[in-house]
């Protein structure tokens, strides 16, 4: 699991900031939103995040359009980050914690996080050779898990 590196309430006080410079209200669903990314370490669809609110807090009047407008605003301004799916749609998770790369099980949709230090160094050598200026990188790796391969073996 990646460590986060800002405390929940730095990441709230940016997502106050960023409601009020869309002119948007600050309501206790969109901070729920937020506050279950953070705190829970993972990957979510909106569906998930919708259903992990209605369960924790069940008299919250809540709609999933709130999540998905919520989500892309975050998306946006790179408090969570997204891994697409194509057509399954999108998972995802917080943004401002340690960079990290993803591997991606496209049998059972598992989603596991690394980071190797070489292949950092590589993208930078890459970029560095190719006069071009990295500002930020997305690495997906895409195939099936130890456990699917084991489940087909069988």
């Amino acid at each position: 699991m990646i460590s986060q590196t800002l405390k929940y309430e730095e990441v709230l006080d940016r997502f106050k900031k960023l409601l009020k410079s869309n002119n948007l209200k600050y309501t206790k669903q969109r901070e729920l939103i937020l506050e279950i990314i953070y705190k829970n370490h993972g990957h979510f669809t909106p569906e998930d995040i919708y259903n992990l609110i209605k369960k924790s807090y069940p008299n919250i009047q809540l709609g999933i359009a709130t999540v998905y407008r919520t989500l892309t605003l975050l998306e946006e301004a790179n408090i969570v980050t997204s891994i697409s799916f194509g057509t399954k749609g999108k998972k995802y998770e917080f943004g401002l914690g340690e960079h990290h790369d993803h591997l991606v099980c496209v049998v059972c949709g598992a989603i596991e996080e690394f980071i190797d230090e070489t292949i950092e160094r590589q993208q930078e050598f890459i970029a560095k050779k190719h006069n071009f200026k990295m500002t930020s990188h997305i690495m997906k790796i895409i195939g099936v898990c130890k456990d699917c391969q084991l489940k087909k073996g069988s």
